[in-house]
């Protein structure tokens, strides 16, 4: 499983796109699969940057309904049928995710859904399912965040991967990441400040209790990001018995 953060960012970020990664499975008895975790609105370009074939992708994960976490799909979208797409694409979500990212693609693009010419499914996929799609086995768990958000856990060919979305933990996402090979939380501030978002130390703690091997900060406030750099990192050179590390936007990290 080769993961690649093409964006590491909060909403808001001038210097970083959104977050959103992109999950690679390489050849083997399932075949080559890929799944890009969110799409806000900065995303396409570096999508773009890494991915020339518009058939490449098999399907995206929408952690929850916030602009910096699927406001990019209608560009993502109306350049795959551009580009003369033909294989179909899953969107997989929480309930509803259907209808909201259709309303998202006729908004900014009236019609374009009318001439795709690759078939668009949707995929719901709440707590206590698992499914077996696009390559992987998905299951969810529901984080902190105020806007309802879904944890994803992904695994294929004995490794796992837990992408939070936003929010802080909770005892549904802590079970849901037990013993995952990589933990990417939301890590917005050190301590945590804010009740909606995640944080550093929050995310240490809940990877540690998962027996997690590698934790990833992603979606760092900004000015915490740039004014409080030298404690972010020696935070992270003192924690003990895990990785610990700050993707920067196209990193690679091979699981």
């Amino acid at each position: 499983m080769i993961v690649k953060f093409l964006g590491v960012g909060e909403a808001f970020d001038e210097r970083l796109p959104n977050t959103s990664i992109l999950v690679r499975a390489e050849e083997d008895g399932a075949g080559q699969s890929s799944v890009l975790l969110d799409c806000g609105f900065t995303a396409p370009p570096r999508f773009w940057a890494n991915c020339g074939d518009p058939d490449e992708l098999d399907a995206i994960w929408i952690s929850h309904f916030h602009g910096d976490h699927f406001f990019g799909i209608p560009a993502l979208l109306t350049r795959f049928w551009e580009s003369g797409r033909r294989k179909p694409l899953l969107v997989a979500g929480q309930e509803g995710v259907g209808t909201v990212v259709s309303q998202a693609l006729r908004l900014a693009y009236a019609s374009v859904m009318d001439k795709f010419g690759f078939e668009l499914k949707f995929l719901d996929i709440e707590p206590g399912n698992t499914f077996e799609t696009a390559g992987f086995t998905w299951s969810a768990a529901q984080s902190g965040h105020p806007q309802r958000d879904l944890a994803l856990r992904l695994e294929r060919g004995g490794k796992s991967l837990f992408y939070g979305g936003d929010g802080p933990p909770t005892e549904q996402t802590l079970a849901l990441a037990h013993g995952c090979d990589l933990i990417i939380h939301e890590a917005f501030s050190i301590e945590q400040k804010y009740p909606s978002h995640g944080s550093m130390r929050g995310a240490i703690d809940f990877a540690l209790k998962a027996g997690g091997k590698a934790l990833a900060f992603v979606h760092v406030q900004r000015d915490e990001r740039r004014e409080r750099n030298y404690e972010i990192k020696q935070l992270i050179e003192e924690t003990k018995h895990m990785r610990v590390f700050m993707p920067e936007p196209e990193e690679e990290l091979e699981l």
